[in-house]
């Protein structure tokens, strides 16, 4: 399959998931990923930017070791997407509320020294990307249309509070670092389908 009819395939097997579709609010940070707005509103993000800043976010990660890669995220539909990610490259993870000096103190018993920190919302883990960036710790974040990004070195433009669009995500970047690192054929199937990374509701949460 040539790359082109591959991405094309890719597109059409995600675009059911909310993937590009934002919030009612656009930031001038976010100005650039944005295509239009639905009649709902809804300002719209350019899949094609996401897919290339994945692609290019694939390629950062595999220059470093993968134990040195920390994923963050303090949202609750990000846990099985951190952690089917995590499973697949060997990343570590951080899910929860970050723990001040995580980061910058190394008195702490759970400090730690990644050379990589990769958030789902620049909102919710602002203090992740406060202590990275006063480490010199480069961040890669998955930022919605009204997400303030000046603090991220690498904006991957996509829905990051839907559980289907972050399962996606976390797939999507997981896949293309495979591939880049050799590990998969573009026609290889993932250990795990989209499905696998999205974490589900509970029958209480439904209640």
């Amino acid at each position: 399959m040539s790359q082109q009819a591959e991405s094309q395939d890719i597109k059409k097997k995600i675009l059911s998931t909310g993937i590009r579709v934002g919030t009612t609010v656009k930031t001038t940070f976010m100005q650039p990923f944005i295509t239009k707005a639905s009649p709902e509103g809804l300002y719209m993000i350019d899949l094609d930017k996401t897919l290339a800043r994945i692609s290019t976010a694939a390629k950062f990660v595999n220059r470093i070791e993968f134990e040195k890669v920390l994923v963050c995220s303090g949202r609750e539909y990000a846990t099985t997407p951190v952690e089917r990610f995590c499973e697949i490259t060997g990343a570590k993870k951080m899910l929860g509320r970050f723990m001040p000096g995580t980061l910058t103190n190394p008195s702490l018993p759970y400090y730690t020294e990644p050379k990589m920190v990769i958030i789902t919302d620049p909102q919710v883990d602002s203090q992740a990307i406060i202590e990275a960036t006063n480490a010199g710790i480069p961040v890669i974040g998955i930022s919605n249309t009204d997400n303030v990004t000046s603090k991220i070195d690498l904006v991957i433009p996509a829905n990051n509070r839907g559980r289907k669009s972050l399962a996606t995500v976390f797939w999507l970047l997981a896949r293309d670092i495979l591939i880049q690192k050799g590990q998969m054929t573009e026609n290889d199937p993932m250990k795990y389908e989209i499905d696998d990374f999205e974490t589900k509701i509970t029958d209480e949460e439904l209640e």
